[in-house]
């Protein structure tokens, strides 16, 4: 039995006023999004509301192989350098208007513009050129041979009418106003925050479907996870993206309720500055590293994987002969007084200053306070001061993504199934926010990038996964298990792994 307390019931019973839609598939999300453009993609939620406005020249099928969506066909040069995509003739976009090559040149092209600083550029960097062919047709010209370039032609493709200037910016109207391909459009960003979005009637599927099962989606904002799961036994929702472990038992023995288990390319880290003393010497990482009983900070919040480098255990690039740093304390403290460290009854110091640091986080992350709080206790039985700086959206992207100004960060990244960790971490990389500098790892990653069989490219990310736990740039932390949760009134559902959506076409309301 859920009890309540009377402010809870009251939260409760307002949002479950006017919620019943037999027809409608209502979905939370900890945070709606604040704007809908794939160029500026900073969080899984926004990367879900993409799946469905959204469509790329090719997409994932149901196992997890790259198959045309746009794109009806694809040649690929004999020396590997160029592909031409010739796009399906029987897309629109919502407006009515063709879906043309010019769009596709158009959001290359805006992706890699420096001008625009896309979060997304990274995913364009290895094409060199692109150019129409006629009004259904791309050429693209690659920086170097690629094998498959279809798995990395996965990005979401804009209307180039709805941008009349040069270069895109966050700010310009279709961050509110999006016009897209996929299944569904965008009604209207509501007053309580939530968001709605209706079938679009102009979708044409590259399965030959032509309708969706599910007439109209809602995105309901609901920041308290501990409402999200009693929210969806009472019927106000239909379904949970990530289901918290803690109520995984009561979900699955609710006959109203079907769990879907699913795996992630997603793992937790904390990251440190690599420019900012003490974080750039090696010894004072590991020993904070070593004074971390990591199982102790998973068990809390859910079951998983521990991890030691930056791939999930079921990669075929995860280096399994890579050893995790030791949960010890006595080692940890021989490496900070190697490092020059004391300790004193007020902790460890060098030169007279006490090793402090603040760890940052962001406000939305799942059980990131839980995490964050059980990180500061560990570390300060050990001797090091720490605070904690919990981080709102607009300071997050501040702080953390434009001025790097931050001691450690606690967060996550969540892969494609390319796995692609160069933007990480590469000196090069625009996602690589420890600021690593390492040419063994920049050499290790560009064997990688041009290697011209998977067994090569295999060898060299396994080989950078061992050197980069080497460097020490983060803790890496774990993979967590995932259920997503909904209800038994939605049929033929299979849940995509990496953005949830993809496959939610073929999704039916009974």
């Amino acid at each position: 039995m859920i009890r309540l307390s009377a402010r809870s019931a009251m939260s409760l019973t307002l949002l479950l006023v006017g919620s019943a839609h037999a027809s409608a598939l209502r979905y939370a999300e900890d945070q709606a999004p604040a704007i809908i453009n794939p160029l500026f993609t900073t969080s899984m939620a926004e990367t879900r509301v993409s799946e469905l406005l959204f469509q790329s020249l090719y997409a994932d099928d149901h196992t997890l192989a790259s198959v045309p969506q746009l794109a009806e066909s694809g040649e690929l040069s004999t020396d590997r350098l160029h592909m031409t995509v010739r796009l399906r003739d029987d897309v629109t976009w919502q407006d009515g208007t063709a879906l043309t090559a010019k769009d596709v040149v158009f959001t290359v092209k805006a992706m890699k513009d420096p001008a625009t600083a896309s979060t997304e550029a990274g995913r364009a960097a290895f094409i060199s050129d692109v150019r129409e062919v006629g009004d259904r047709a791309v050429q693209f010209d690659f920086v170097r041979p690629e094998l498959r370039p279809e798995d990395k032609l996965t990005f979401k493709i804009l209307p180039a009418a709805s941008f009349p200037t040069s270069p895109v910016k966050r700010t310009d109207p279709f961050r509110t106003s999006p016009i897209g391909s996929g299944p569904w459009s965008l009604v209207k960003f509501n007053d309580d925050s939530s968001v709605s979005f209706a079938a679009n009637p102009a979708y044409h599927g590259a399965d030959g479907r032509d309708d969706v099962g599910i007439a109209q989606i809602t995105l309901k904002e609901i920041a308290d996870k501990n409402y999200q799961a009693k929210l969806l036994l009472y019927e106000s929702i239909d379904a949970l993206v990530r289901v918290l472990p803690r109520d995984l038992a009561m979900l699955e023995s609710n006959r109203k309720v079907e769990l879907y288990p699913y795996q992630t390319n997603s793992w937790w880290y904390a990251g440190f500055n690599l420019d900012r003393a003490p974080f750039n010497d090696l010894k004072v990482r590991q020993a904070l590293t070593e004074m971390l009983d990591i199982p102790a900070m998973l068990a809390p919040i859910g079951t998983g994987d521990t991890i030691t480098g930056p791939y999930v255990p079921s990669s075929p690039f995860y280096n399994h002969d890579t050893a995790a740093y030791p949960h010890d304390p006595d080692a940890a403290a021989a490496l900070l007084t190697a490092a020059g460290y004391t300790r004193d009854a007020g902790g460890w110091t060098k030169g007279g200053r006490k090793l402090a640091i603040t760890v940052s986080a962001h406000r939305a992350l799942e059980s990131g306070q839980e995490v964050t709080i059980n990180l500061q206790s560990q570390l300060q039985a050990q001797g090091v001061e720490v605070d904690v700086d919990f981080l709102d959206e607009a300071q997050w992207r501040q702080q953390v993504w434009k001025d790097r100004n931050y001691d450690v960060v606690l967060s996550q990244w969540t892969f494609d199934r390319n796995e692609d960790i160069r933007e990480q971490f590469h000196s090069t990389g625009t996602r690589n926010l420890a600021d690593l500098k390492d040419p063994e790892v920049d050499r290790l990653l560009d064997a990688a990038r041009d290697a011209g069989d998977p067994v090569s490219r295999k060898s060299a990310l396994r080989q950078a996964h061992q050197r980069i736990h080497d460097d020490a740039p983060m803790v890496f932390l774990w993979t967590l298990d995932s259920y997503a949760a909904l209800s038994t009134h939605v049929r033929q559902v299979t849940v995509h792994p990496f953005t949830f959506f993809t496959w939610a076409p073929e999704w039916q309301m009974q």
